[in-house]
């Protein structure tokens, strides 16, 4: 891994997909997220508020920040101005991996097929997304696709939670497991968002073990 940003998260094993309705919402869920142990947000271009979210957490300075879903040369642009240092997305779509490391972007691309990893290889990549991991095999079609190419790296995503995590991450291949289920809008929906922190401290702990 040859980027500072993919050895940040290989140290926190998780990285924590979200999806904001309400830019309100943006500082205390970060404050959550550093509170409960693990002070990284992928936040994903799903809704209106993810770019105002993503520079609100962005300029605390105390979270890794990582813009997610994205999918046009535009939201790269507008996730780098907002402060986001890495960015994720579902697919490979070479002019968006391009535009990415053209301006200093790493770029965490989906695969679930050779073809696609190749792809990253051409691109000079070193770690992808494996994505929807769970619906596209889980982990034995992702020993599978890793097998050849023994250069790439995984952060696989999509379904994974407190029951396969440390499958996962016992996969010396994969670097972190992305996850929505520590900061599920359920768990915050009444404003209170002691229930995030708790969520977020039993998956730090469950990693860590």
């Amino acid at each position: 891994m040859s980027h500072a940003i993919y050895e940040s998260l290989a140290e926190h094993r998780l990285v924590p997909v979200i999806a904001l309705d309400d830019v309100a919402q943006a500082s205390p869920l970060a404050d959550a997220l550093v509170a409960g142990g693990l002070p990284v947000a992928e936040v994903t271009f799903r809704t209106p508020a993810a770019l105002e979210s993503i520079r609100t957490m962005a300029q605390r300075g105390d979270l890794l920040v990582g813009a997610g879903t994205v999918l046009t040369t535009t939201q790269v642009s507008q996730a780098q101005a907002a402060g986001a240092k890495f960015l994720v997305s579902p697919g490979f779509n070479p002019r968006v991996v391009s535009h990415a490391l053209s301006i200093g972007m790493p770029i965490c691309p989906g695969v679930c097929t050779p073809s696609d990893v190749e792809q990253a290889i051409e691109h000079g990549l070193e770690v992808v997304k494996f994505f929807p991991a769970e619906a596209f095999g889980g982990l034995s079609t992702l020993k599978a696709i890793a097998a050849p190419y023994r250069q790439m790296r995984f952060i696989p995503t999509g379904g994974i939670g407190p029951g396969n995590v440390m499958d996962y991450l016992a996969f010396d291949r994969v670097v972190a497991c992305g996850g929505s289920w520590m900061v599920k809008p359920s768990l915050y929906a009444d404003g209170d968002f002691s229930g995030v922190e708790t969520a977020v401290r039993e998956a730090v702990q469950l990693v860590g073990k």
